[in-house]
């Protein structure tokens, strides 16, 4: 399977993006040497392309397919491809404060501990829907690893289309997220524009 292994955060100063949207606390305090200089059209959309797949963590072919299927779908592109992407079983468990960053999510999920309306699910690219009942296998609950999870997540907000249970390690979706909903910097029309050219 093919892994990023670029550091995060020198990959959030070469993208302009704040670690915290990966939910990572640290700063860097390096300059992007890069900051001043004049990026082109396609420069511009390349980026916020490499912006939305870093953030959740997709290679390029599958992010190609979620283009595909929300260019599918009715309705705006790339509003499509957001709420695709933020429909993801990985990025609902980082959500609910199940887990630290997106990649810890997908790896609870890989390791067969998340229960999707009482089915174990171990694939991170699982679509949820409106309904839906996520939590974390009655065995893994009492592990060391949720508590501190828990701990280090407590403050974090999690969106009005997500209901948690911090103390059950359980949650449900309310609604499939609108746009409004989902605070990703990315500017999605760029993506669209990359792609129908």
């Amino acid at each position: 399977m093919a892994v990023n292994r670029v550091p995060v955060l020198k990959r959030c100063r070469a993208l302009g993006l704040d670690p915290l949207f990966l939910g990572i606390d640290k700063k860097s305090t390096r300059d992007n040497k890069k900051a001043g200089r004049k990026v082109s059209e396609y420069g511009m959309q390349l980026r916020e392309k490499q912006k939305a797949k870093f953030i959740y963590g997709i290679l390029e072919k599958p992010f190609r397919n979620y283009y595909a299927k929300a260019s599918r779908m009715k309705g705006q592109v790339g509003e499509n491809l957001m709420i695709l992407l933020e429909r993801r079983l990985d990025n609902v468990v980082f959500r609910m404060g199940f887990a630290r960053t997106r990649k810890e999510a997908r790896q609870i999920v890989d390791h067969k501990h998340v229960l999707v309306n009482g089915k174990c699910i171990n694939i991170p690219s699982y679509l949820i829907k409106a309904g839906d009942v996520i939590e974390i296998r009655e065995k893994s609950r009492d592990s060391a690893r949720y508590r501190e999870v828990l701990e280090t997540t407590n403050g974090r907000i999690v969106p009005a289309w997500l209901e948690a249970d911090n103390e059950a390690l359980k949650g449900s979706i309310k609604s499939i997220p609108t746009r409004e909903e989902i605070d990703v910097p990315v500017d999605e029309l760029l993506i669209v524009e990359l792609y129908s050219k």
